[in-house]
């Protein structure tokens, strides 16, 4: 796996993680947190709880799966993503409005957003 791809795919992981995180076992989370944003490498996570690093492994791939079947069924991440390149194409729309149409677009558009 090349850098770029290793760093796409932490980069996913990490957003992941963000939504799901709370829905992961209390010790994948831990070994997410460590391995994923703190950047331990497996032997290190492995030393810190006296496990093989065959264990870590499995703890974190298991958790990669169980983030990865979430945004599966539940597409968290896809949504939230979509939203900010709307809200991207949004502002991009009016910049092109006077300053009262623009303040009423986006008096509209933060009423939207914050319908429960």
């Amino acid at each position: 796996m090349t850098e770029d791809n290793m760093l796409t795919k932490t980069n996913r992981i990490n957003l992941l993680f963000d939504f799901y995180e709370k829905l992961l076992t209390e010790k994948q989370q831990t070994f997410c947190k460590l391995y994923f944003h703190d950047d331990y490498s497996l032997g290190e996570i492995a030393a810190e709880f006296q496990i093989s690093r065959q264990a870590v492994y499995e703890h974190i791939k298991r958790a990669e799966a169980v983030l990865e079947d979430y945004e599966t069924k539940l597409a968290l991440l896809s949504k939230h993503e979509e939203r900010g390149r709307l809200a991207v194409q949004f502002t991009e729309l009016t910049a092109e409005l006077t300053e009262d149409r623009r303040r009423e677009a986006t008096a509209l558009m933060d009423q939207l957003l914050n319908i429960d």
